[in-house]
């Protein structure tokens, strides 16, 4: 992106600000937005870390459908390059991140089952 920012869709714990500050140690800018095509379910965590940080046992994660009726609202977090490793490192390895198109245009990254 030309001004460096770079857009994580978040639909789960992300949004949190506690974890926000705990992961890239600022609140993060947010916008609201939504994921086409894509379900929740809820996943035990078992890293006592992310627990702690989170303060939740179970986290939402995305499972791709391809129904245009399934949508996941959530927002849209302002970040930058730097700040990639520092969510991949929050989340868990029943997560991968991946990039998508989300109701707005916009292109972001997510992270999904």
């Amino acid at each position: 992106m030309m001004d460096g920012t770079i857009w994580l869709f978040s639909y789960g714990t992300l949004r949190q600000r506690d974890v926000q500050l705990a992961v890239f140690g600022r609140e993060l800018a947010a916008e609201a937005d939504a994921l086409p095509g894509y379900r929740i379910e809820m996943l035990a965590i078992g890293d006592p870390e992310v627990v702690r940080t989170s303060g939740l046992a179970e986290h939402p994660i995305l499972r791709e459908t391809g129904a245009a009726a399934d949508m996941i609202e959530g927002q849209a977090l302002a970040i930058g390059a730097d700040d990639l490793p520092r969510a991949d490192a929050y989340e868990v390895a029943d997560y991968r991140r991946v990039e998508v198109t989300l109701r707005s245009g916009r292109r972001a990254f997510v992270y999904v089952g």
